[in-house]
């Protein structure tokens, strides 16, 4: 497995501390209301939106709480404007990073992430340095059991290929899918059809290449920024082309 997809999984398993800082509902609530600022309310037409409602009603985003997220972002209610902005730059060991923010402040926050590169060794880059490094895809992570019972690579693979999965792998308990972004939605509901709920299904960034990180303490400090730049409230999806060998994760997550 890539570095990305082990570093999902273990997000994955840090959304109730997220949920609990109440950072991840914030993040959610501004997501929405970008989507719907750039697309309309429509959830029929504006696919972005649709996403985001569903990744927010994922997390348990109260359904109120969402609409006025949805207004705010139509100008029915008045709200703080976000902008969707991006910043690229290598990390300790030339780990290439690109973080996806959303802010209503974009020379305070360039600065901000400018600083915890800065702080861990690295170094901001500029537009287009990094990013050609990765493509977007689409990920699926589907736990291997489903109540008594085991789902093999088999079941998924039969329901998962005429969905429009790209590949599957699997990863400790979990299956993890990709596939184009466009069909992330109709290979979740094929899942969810056929009795396999996914943990989560989101669009992101995938390294075309990697950086191997074979030691704890290589990880570590890879890792370090990593959080750093997530708990930045502006930040909204950080990605990085490391890669950590199985037996170096583990060591890492105990």
């Amino acid at each position: 497995m890539s570095g990305h997809s082990k570093w999902a999984t273990i997000k994955h398993r840090k959304g109730a501390v997220d949920k609990a800082r109440g950072k991840l509902f914030a993040r959610l609530i501004r997501q929405v209301e970008v989507a719907a600022r750039e697309g309309g309310a429509d959830m029929t037409s504006n696919s972005s939106l649709r996403s985001m409602f569903t990744k927010a009603r994922d997390a348990s985003v109260p359904i109120d709480t969402i609409e006025r997220a949805i207004k705010r972002g139509t100008g029915e209610l008045e709200g703080v404007r976000y902008e969707s902005v991006s910043y690229e730059g290598y990390g300790p060991l030339g780990v290439a990073f690109l973080v996806e923010c959303l802010t209503d402040n974009r020379n305070r926050t360039g600065a901000e992430i400018r600083a915890c590169f800065s702080r861990s060794g690295g170094s901001m880059a500029e537009p287009g340095a990094v990013a050609w490094q990765f493509e977007r895809k689409g990920l699926v992570l589907v736990p291997k059991t489903r109540g008594q019972s085991s789902i093999g690579e088999d079941e998924v693979l039969v329901v998962a290929l005429e969905a429009g999965a790209d590949d599957l792998s699997g990863d400790g308990d979990t299956w993890e899918l990709t596939c184009e972004p466009g069909q992330l939605a109709r290979l979740r509901t094929a899942l969810e059809e056929a009795g396999m709920v996914p943990e989560s299904a989101e669009a992101g960034m995938v390294p075309t290449t990697t950086v191997p990180l074979a030691n704890e303490s290589d990880a570590r400090r890879v890792l370090r920024l990593i959080d750093a730049m997530e708990d930045h409230d502006d930040v909204q999806n950080v990605y990085a082309n490391f890669d950590i060998p199985d037996a170096v994760l583990e060591l890492v997550e105990a």
